[in-house]
């Protein structure tokens, strides 16, 4: 275990250092392309007779467990570390849009995504079933946190258009997980729970993790505003994430929005009423810090397990196709819940099309797929997921900040 984790430390750092030094795209992003790269070169290292480094790197990331790192353990201190930096009266000026977008905007993105899915897959010569292109369109439909944080710390969007995307990205996993999981146990038992028991589970999951959050983040509060002394209060938020996601984690409540709540009490609450300015100073360079180094050996791992991914042209093809049918899935979902917000208030020049576009997809829906049941269909879709990732990382995220300046024009 040492061995692997000071092998993909030091790989990270390199690649890290290479795109400071030499590509210069932004952080997330640009660790991303150059572990791509990477990953090319060794695969070309392999054609020409030389598969030994090759081989010794997919050993290395074959013992990772994607899905249980990210969801488990990395998206609970990213997401924190988000959360602590957003403003809590905001996001209740804006609850509606996110609501609505975090909630019905997953379900009728997952119909919409899924059922194309079903017809694209066909056109293909693929026989998906119509369960496992609705497992897809779930698996897909949220906005990565991860990815929608990482990016518009350079996109030049308002406020309301930042609090908007940020809050959705917050809430939404917790939705998708869910309907996720529902079509899961169908696909597995061959049973579709009633309503009742489905409400239970998005109840236990979603509302579970708010309350528990509420409770630990609160509790944490307290400790830390008896205290002044900028270490053990530092100390406290990291013992917060670590001991809530394994908290959560037995209580089978989501961890990750446990960890979105508590970061906004002690972002908010904490911040104003428990802190001096020095443990403020303090709080904020750690937790961006570990934002920051988080985020690059999450974007390293999505750039490198292409080593272990099998796909061919016909999946990029098939991706593409994919790719304009989630943009779609996405603006059918935004278009109405903007809509209905201007008949309340004002909303920015251009919100619709910045949201459609703002909406990327990342390690949240790879570390999904990943929990699909072995055989040809998780390979297939594993894979299609893979590259829609990749894609709307690299496209939308190297973009959207040139959308948005052309959109709203100067600020």
């Amino acid at each position: 275990m040492l061995e692997l984790v000071a092998a993909f430390i030091c790989l990270t750092t390199l690649l890290t250092y290479v795109n400071f030094r030499f590509i210069g795209l932004p952080p997330t992003i640009g660790v991303m392309v150059t572990a791509l790269l990477f990953s090319l070169i060794l695969q070309g290292l392999s054609v020409l007779g030389y598969p030994g480094l090759e081989e010794r790197v997919q050993q290395l990331i074959g013992q990772i467990d994607f899905g249980d790192l990210l969801m488990n353990w990395m998206l609970s201190f990213l997401l924190f570390a988000g959360a602590l930096h957003v403003n809590l009266n905001d996001l209740r000026s804006y609850r509606w849009p996110i609501g609505l977008l975090a909630t019905f905007g997953v379900l009728i993105a997952t119909v919409v995504i899924g059922s194309l899915a079903y017809y694209i897959f066909a056109l293909f010569g693929w026989h998906v079933s119509f369960l496992y292109c609705l497992l897809f369109g779930a698996l897909i439909s949220p906005t990565d946190p991860i990815a929608v944080l990482g990016v518009l710390r350079t996109a030049n969007a308002s406020k309301p258009l930042k609090t908007t995307i940020v809050g959705e990205s917050l809430f939404n996993d917790g939705t998708a997980v869910v309907v996720f999981t529902v079509l899961l146990g169908i696909a597995q038992l061959g049973e579709t729970p009633t309503v009742g028991a489905t409400a239970m589970l998005f109840a236990h999951e979603a509302i579970g993790g708010v309350l528990f959050g509420g409770l630990i983040g609160y509790l944490v509060y307290l400790m830390i505003k008896s205290i002044e002394q900028h270490q053990i209060e530092v100390m406290l938020t990291l013992a917060l994430v670590i001991g809530g996601s394994a908290m959560a984690s037995e209580l089978h409540v989501s961890a990750p929005i446990a960890m979105v709540v508590a970061g906004l009490i002690i972002g908010n609450l904490g911040r104003k009423l428990a802190m001096n300015d020095m443990t403020r100073r303090y709080l904020d360079g750690f937790w961006e810090l570990l934002d920051d180094m988080l985020n690059a050996l999450l974007f390293a791992l999505i750039g490198m397990e292409l080593l272990l991914l099998p796909f061919n042209w016909l999946h990029v093809f098939a991706a593409s196709l994919l790719a304009v049918a989630i943009l779609l899935s996405r603006l059918l979902t935004v278009a109405p819940a903007i809509l209905l917000l201007r008949r309340w208030r004002s909303v920015p020049r251009g919100t619709i099309r910045i949201l459609t576009w703002g909406g990327l997809r990342g390690g949240v829906s790879v570390a999904l797929a990943l929990a699909l049941p072995l055989g040809p269909e998780r390979d297939l879709l594993l894979s299609i997921t893979y590259i829609v990732v990749l894609s709307s990382i690299l496209l939308q995220g190297l973009t959207i900040g040139r959308v948005v300046s052309r959109v709203t024009g100067p600020q």
